[in-house]
């Protein structure tokens, strides 16, 4: 992919991947999102659960976290901010918010409850990662161009080092995935693929960013 003028300022950093410094962290793989009786289905959720499997293996092989984010929200709520811009959906403590048995989270896994887009948005997940001692996330899930792209966002901005597995995200279409993930990969940290990160964590491989400067 071609670079515009201003995102050709673009300074490369690879990453190596510590299993002791990083965490996986997968966005919004909820049944609302992926499974028939959804409110909002993203259709194709099936083509993401492979690769995230070999992430979520690759980061317990190596020792590291692996957090899930679920999107949950609490009815009554005089003016609930996502519902004013999408259908009523994700109601807490409900089949809808519960990760996809596809994947196999654990109970003794991490488990983030958001009310917005980011995961990062008054939750505790920025304490939780720095109790760790993490610096390094890996972020995947859906969707691409709205919560990941948020949780993203906020990861930088909380100067962590991101890493996007493109083939482990989906957005609500092939411009919004692409548009995004070139954002991210010249703004915001590095965007590769499940196969290099599996290999980051396992023989200590440098990541690089599949856009170059």
């Amino acid at each position: 992919m071609s670079l515009d003028v201003f995102s050709a300022h673009l300074e490369q950093q690879d990453i190596r991947l510590d299993g002791k410094r990083s965490a996986v962290i997968v966005i919004d793989m909820i049944n609302e999102f992926c499974k028939p009786g959804g409110k909002m289905v993203l259709p194709g959720y099936e083509a993401l659960v492979g690769p995230q499997l070999a992430l979520v293996e690759a980061a317990r092989a190596a020792g590291a976290p692996v957090l899930w984010v679920h999107d949950a929200h609490r009815p009554g709520m005089r003016h609930e901010r996502e519902w004013a811009k999408r259908t009523p959906h994700g109601l807490e403590n409900t089949w809808a918010t519960e990760i996809i048995e596809d994947l196999g989270a654990r109970e003794t896994d991490i488990h983030v409850t958001k009310r917005r887009y980011s995961a990062f948005f008054q939750t505790d997940l920025d304490l939780t990662l720095k109790d760790m001692q993490v610096d390094q996330l890996v972020i995947c899930g859906v969707v691409t161009n709205i919560c990941v792209r948020s949780t993203v966002h906020d990861a930088f901005f909380n100067g962590y080092e991101v890493v996007v597995p493109a083939d482990a995200c989906a957005a609500t279409g092939p411009r919004e995935q692409e548009s995004s993930l070139y954002d991210i990969a010249t703004h915001f940290g590095i965007v590769s693929d499940t196969k290099s990160v599996v290999a980051a964590y396992s023989r200590g491989t440098a990541l690089t960013n599949m856009i170059a400067a």
